[in-house]
């Protein structure tokens, strides 16, 4: 999961066996219905997916028109006489001419999209002045990522013009792993308050849990995204030193203390399957492929249209439109297999989470909250299902929480051999 790519994981499944369901005074037959989508929910459904169209087309556009009409070499010539053509120099400063000018661009339809359109549906209570000064931070900080490391293709590119994909493909795995560690700590602190748990009972349940799942010192903090959205969240991130349980304000709220730990048992559930390096060697090889793409089609474009273009080496640094559009279109035709995987591994979250929990009506209530509150449709047509759901429908989860009780027929769980404690809470 990226932070605005995903990065953040929510989600919800537990786990209620047969005993601990007539402890609560719920029969373990009582199943929790799909609710039907409310009439703005399918509103936000149809408008979400015209959005969607439009913003892959855009992102299909925008580097096409600059590629076409000349306009990255003019950056690359405005960036020389900036600084010259020393590499490390040029290739800075002009990522950051075309950061800046990307965000222009983007604007309108990023401040429809993450602006107008939450506050339009009652998702987001966010003011003017914290959504300008998020989204400056966002290209602040993309442009110093790029800064930092865009030299890296273009120097390859330039020593090794056959292999350099192949190199390239191969640091992308240090380079997500990298991320991984400091985005917790450095990145995320800049577009919220993180703090320490206010409800030290539920903090105490929650380490307790992680402590049954074999994750030791994590930290729970409670985010503020209040202030940025009604919706509701939680993940587990970082590794090492920077491991960390998270909660959104807002998830602390809207659910109870029985639905929030199975929302935990699951977050837990991907850190310990292994789920963010099994992430991280997905998005590589997802990398390998754009990067071939980029290889085996780049020059021959180049060569038909350097007129257009403005230049005539990929390793130019104003082949990065070229280098984006290959690879934008790449991803959206490949994205219906990432998302099978995606989807999967939030199955084996969720399984996880019923089998550490075993509170299946407090799995099943959760989604049911996340659906009203996240303003969720739990069936969604089959497009939707293939190019843009990376977790299991709604729909799904809700029967998969009130059907899947192994324990109930001695059947063996999945995951008991993970769990420090196999008995149930």
């Amino acid at each position: 999961m990226s932070r605005r790519r995903g990065l953040t994981l929510l989600s919800a499944v537990a786990l209620v066996g047969a005993g601990a369901a007539l402890a609560f005074g719920e029969p373990a037959s009582d199943r929790v219905p799909v609710p039907e989508p409310s009439e703005t929910a399918m509103r936000y459904y149809h408008s979400g997916n015209v959005l969607w169209a439009v913003s892959n087309a855009w992102g299909l556009l925008v580097p096409a028109a600059l590629l076409l009409t000349g306009f990255s070499a003019r950056l690359q010539r405005t960036a020389e006489t900036l600084v010259g053509r020393r590499f490390f120099l040029l290739i800075a400063a002009y990522f950051v001419l075309f950061a800046a000018v990307t965000f222009l661009i983007d604007l309108p339809l990023a401040y429809y999209m993450s602006y107008v359109r939450p506050h339009a549906y009652g998702l987001s209570k966010q003011t003017l002045g914290k959504w300008a000064g998020d989204a400056a931070k966002g290209l602040l900080v993309g442009m110093l990522v790029g800064v930092l490391t865009l030299w890296i293709p273009y120097l390859l590119l330039e020593r090794s013009p056959r292999r350099w994909w192949v190199y390239t493909g191969i640091l992308s795995g240090p380079f997500f792993v990298l991320l991984m560690l400091v985005t917790p700590v450095w990145i995320d602190p800049l577009f919220n308050e993180f703090g320490p748990m206010k409800d030290k009972a539920l903090e105490g349940r929650i380490l307790a849990l992680a402590d049954r799942a074999g994750i030791e010192g994590g930290r729970v903090y409670e985010v503020r995204k209040s202030v940025d959205t009604e919706t509701v969240g939680a993940y587990v991130a970082g590794a090492l030193n920077t491991k960390r349980i998270v909660l959104w304000d807002t998830i602390v709220g809207k659910l109870d203390e029985r639905e929030l730990l199975f929302v935990m048992g699951h977050e837990m559930g991907h850190f310990v399957l292994g789920h963010t390096p099994l992430l991280i060697a997905l998005f590589s090889g997802l990398v390998f492929l754009g990067l071939f793409v980029v290889q085996r089609s780049a020059r021959s474009l180049i060569a038909r249209h350097q007129r257009r273009f403005g230049f005539t080496e990929l390793s130019d640094v104003a082949s990065l439109p070229l280098i984006l559009l290959l690879f934008n279109a790449t991803f959206l035709g490949i994205t219906p297999v990432a998302l099978a995987v995606t989807r999967h591994y939030e199955r084996e979250a969720d399984r996880f989470g019923l089998e550490i929990t075993r509170d299946n009506r407090a799995a099943a209530t959760a989604f049911v909250k996340l659906q009203r509150e996240n303003l969720g449709n739990p069936r969604p047509g089959l497009l939707y299902k293939l190019w843009r759901a990376s977790h299991p429908t709604l729909g799904e989860r809700i029967d998969f929480c009130n059907d899947y009780r192994p324990w109930e027929t001695g059947s063996p769980l999945e995951y008991a051999p993970l769990f420090r404690d196999p008995s149930p809470p």
